[in-house]
């Protein structure tokens, strides 16, 4: 999309690319599908059969890097456009705000992220496949690409009252915490990821022990409550086969903040409690702190049994040598607990604190010990301050800012039923010997994004009487009044909220999972559409100038959270979006799809006028008057370093599934006089479609006849048909089912299987000769998000074959290749650059089981 397009050309710091020349790399993949490295290969008792297993001593061995470094070629274009952003870049450096796209400080690449924890909505922290707290997302939308080595989990083993071992289990070794025993034997320990839940299983031959950390998150389907909770839970199966009884504990430690300089800021304290608020007594400990403004407080716990002792440390100092807890816990394998709160930090220090749970396990025997993690961080609000928000969950647990020993102990009575929940809802894709095993690994790993996407679900606060509550419009949608006001990131990188020309492909997963969110998100862009903001901007592509937002263009995005999102929308200036050809479209084809699949009445007619606006909007881009619209000669949609002049197939193909949509729509709410005016231009557009761009192979990318690229194959040309079969709506006048199975089994020649031999996903554009088209920076990226859309678009037409291949080559370049698991970037390319990592559109791996459960219910059920 178009920020990604941005990303392309802006994220090239021109001062040391001018003089560089991208040439792309011989990369030879000979891995297959049925010799996937991290589908698992071994039965492990209690843990999933499919997901994304590697060992600790997995190691990414491909370097790889962001892209900076344009071809020459490109250069002279990308001029102007640095010359400006760099001018809103020091704009914004002087103003104390992040660029919404910050091309000069771009994440480095860290091949090491696992699952990440917390539900959806509510922030999250990342963590690493060696079991490292990392990627702190606790302000809203903003993102610490940190490591943080005190959160640990420690194991003390004892034996006959002496303890014989003790070493961190998790998190990478550190400048300080010196005499804490780092290094577990790499070689026994084996990670597996299965959104929203992973496993840890270590192996200690010396004591024939074995330990499996199971870590749940609460996200799955149709849940508008739990989903949204800021928790997570640590179970730890302690099994003994060996032939002596052990005496083992297990030690959760954590330290204030995110790891960043913030965390040396005074004031922080923490204060030992207990609870049996569910029913579940859990004794832990809260850590007390200030991020940004806003109050938020870290809670760790263990849940008391019979046969479990809980023990807690209120305080060590982070930055020391740990050598007090560590002595501490190897003196009796436990924490000698306080009852008092510790005193506030100084400027410049730290503030640590730890859980234990300890029991023993008799030979044979096999007990669990139950950590959570939780945080209160309920009243948020954004950089301008306009507004102040309540996460979603302060509907349940308040917004005072005390409810961690309340969220401890919910989350260790409730996490079975989650667990069984999320088995419920995997079970049938998991246990389905038709789908290939990797598919149903990227499946729910990709789901990742959904809370570790910068997301955000929340509530309109006000204050009134001194204190804060939730504040209900009269005029709010009654979907969001129910549902609250719900946004995420296009990427961690790209900060911009509810990309719409993103979240078009990325919403199947949820109008499939989440429909309620769909349909916030749906009534809140309705809102954006209708309003207007006549500030003037300089756009920083060509330089030319315009206003934020224009009045029924549906917008780019709606805003950045280093702003105010929801008021002020259209963070992205690069282009002038008012102008894209697609957003507009992309409103038509998302209502009536979401129709088909709720059956909502009432959402559709409150659509409605929108949709009448943005199309009436829409037709002035047909300047001839042949019943299509035409591109302006400007990388004018989603993919926004890629032009288009004249009718293009990817623009062109929406616009007539969103007459067609429009149409049905009208027809259902009674507009006759909307069906006979929009069904003779449909009429007259099919036909110029058809004439003007199909070549008897595939649809040619525009009309143009100078560019060049004109008869490019591009991935995406069918975007239009695809989204309207998968709303259930068939017009064979519109786009031939031969024209449509021809050009896929083209593009699979061409952009799937010419690269790689077919391993690296589908590659956007190529020349007729299949060579790679090089005439912008885009063309020749992979886009993970629409080489699913074309698998999901080839499962439509039956082609499973070429679907899975298509979409295998994606997740194996990323997930297995590029060591870019957890993070999956918007691009990639041949030469081990990628870009925007941690994206949105990926998310439209849904679009395929989309596809499967419409198309091939046979398949599905078997």
């Amino acid at each position: 999309m178009r920020t990604e397009t941005t990303s392309v050309l802006v994220k090239t710091d021109l001062l040391p690319c001018l003089l560089q020349c991208k040439m792309p790399k011989a990369q030879h993949i000979d891995h297959s599908p049925e010799a996937s490295i991290t589908t698992p290969k071994e039965d492990i008792a209690n843990v999933p059969k499919f997901g994304w297993r590697v060992n600790f001593e997995h190691e990414c061995k491909d370097k790889c890097d962001p892209f900076v470094k344009p071809r020459l070629t490109h250069i002279p274009e990308l001029i102007g456009l640095s010359y400006r952003y760099m001018k809103v870049w020091i704009k914004h450096k002087r103003q104390g705000r992040i660029m919404f796209i910050d091309h000069l400080n771009q994440v480095t690449h860290k091949p090491i992220y696992g699952c990440p924890i917390g539900g959806i909505g509510c922030g999250t922290i990342g963590r690493g496949y060696r079991g490292e707290f990392c990627r702190f997302q606790m302000v809203p939308g903003i993102y610490e690409h940190t490591i943080v080595p005190a959160n640990s989990f420690i194991l003390c083993i004892r034996k006959n009252n002496k303890t014989v071992y003790q070493k961190v289990l998790t998190g990478g070794k550190g400048k300080h915490l010196k005499s804490w025993e780092w290094g577990f034997p790499r070689q026994n320990a084996t990670y597996h990821a299965l959104y929203p839940r992973s496993w840890t299983v270590y192996d200690i031959p010396e004591f024939n022990l074995k330990l499996t950390c199971r870590q749940i998150s609460p996200v799955f389907p149709h849940d508008y409550k739990d989903t949204s909770f800021p928790m997570a839970v640590f179970v730890w199966s302690v099994e003994n086969m060996g032939t002596d009884s052990l005496d083992v504990s297990i030690t959760f430690t954590f330290k204030n903040g995110r790891g960043v300089k913030e965390d040396l800021n005074p004031g922080n304290w923490t204060e030992p409690f207990e609870s049996e608020a569910e029913g579940q007594k859990v004794a832990g400990m809260m850590i007390r702190q200030n991020i940004r403004d806003m109050n938020c407080t870290y809670g760790i716990a263990g849940a008391f049994k019979d046969d479990v002792d809980v023990s807690t440390k209120s305080q060590f100092n982070p930055k020391g040598s740990g050598q007090d807890l560590w002595e501490d816990l190897s003196d009796d394998g436990k924490l000698k607990s306080s009852t008092e709160r510790s005193g506030s930090t100084g400027k410049g220090s730290e503030i640590g604190t730890a859980v234990c749970l300890y029991t023993t396990v008799k030979p044979g025997d096999k007990k669990d010990l139950e950590f959570t993690l939780t945080w209160d961080m309920p009243v948020i609000h954004f950089k301008a301050r306009k507004h102040t928000y309540l996460r979603r969950y302060a509907r349940w647990f308040g917004n005072s800012g005390d409810a961690c020993p309340k969220l401890c102990s919910y989350a260790l009575k409730n996490y079975p039923i989650w667990e069984t929940k999320i088995e419920e809802w995997q079970k049938p894709i998991l246990s389905n010997k038709n789908l290939p095993s990797w598919y149903k690994s990227a499946l729910f790993n990709e789901l990742y994004f959904v809370s570790d996407g910068g997301s955000l679900w929340l509530d309109m606060a006000e204050e009134k009487d001194g204190q804060i509550q939730r504040k209900i419009s009269p005029t709010e949608p009654e979907v969001i009044t129910e549902y609250g006001k719900f946004g995420y990131l296009e990427g961690h990188e790209y900060r911009m909220i509810n990309t719409y020309d993103v979240h078009h492909y990325a919403s199947f997963a949820f109008i499939m999972l989440w429909p309620k969110i769909q349909l916030s998100i749906q009534y809140d862009m309705a809102t954006a559409v209708a309003s207007e903001d006549t500030t003037p901007i300089v756009f920083c592509m060509e330089g030319n100038r315009g206003i934020y937002k224009t009045k029924n263009a549906v917008p780019h995005d709606l805003g950045d959270p280093e702003d105010e999102p929801w008021d002020k929308v259209n963070a992205y200036i690069v282009h002038p979006t008012h102008d894209w050809k697609d957003l507009n479209l992309k409103f038509i084809l998302q209502t009536y799809r979401d129709y088909s699949q709720t059956q909502d009445i009432d959402y559709l007619k409150d659509m409605y006028p929108v949709c009448q606006a943005v199309m009436e909007h829409a037709r002035q881009w047909d300047t001839d008057g042949d019943g299509l619209i035409e591109n302006g000669g400007y990388a004018d949609q989603t993919f926004d370093a890629w032009t288009m002049t004249g009718v293009s197939a990817y623009c062109g193909g929406l616009w007539l599934a969103a007459l067609k949509m429009y149409i049905e729509i009208s027809r259902i709410v009674g507009n006759t006089e909307e069906v006979k005016k929009y069904t003779e231009i449909l009429d007259k557009g099919k036909e110029a479609f058809d004439k003007k761009l199909w070549n008897g192979s595939y649809y040619n990318y525009d009309s143009s006849t100078t560019s060049g690229h004109d008869d490019s194959v591009m991935a995406d040309q069918l975007a239009g048909h695809w989204f309207l079969r998968a709303s259930g709506l068939e017009d064979a006048t519109i786009f031939p089912p031969t024209h449509v199975k021809t050009a896929l089994k083209t593009i699979f020649k061409n952009n799937v299987m010419g690269f790689e031999n077919g391993n690296m996903g589908a590659i956007n554009g190529t020349r007729p000769d299949g060579k790679m088209d090089m005439s912008s920076v885009q063309s020749e990226e992979f886009w993970v998000g629409v080489t699913y859309a074309l698998a999901a678009n080839m499962i439509q037409e039956g082609m499973l074959d070429e679907a899975f291949q298509t979409a295998w080559g994606a997740y194996h370049t990323c997930w297995e290749t590029y060591g870019l698991q957890f993070q999956t970037p918007e691009a990639y390319m041949l030469d081990r650059n990628y870009r925007s990592l941690g994206y949105m559109r990926p998310l439209c791996v849904w679009a395929m089981q989309w596809a499967l459960e419409k198309f091939h219910p046979q398949i599905m059920k078997s």
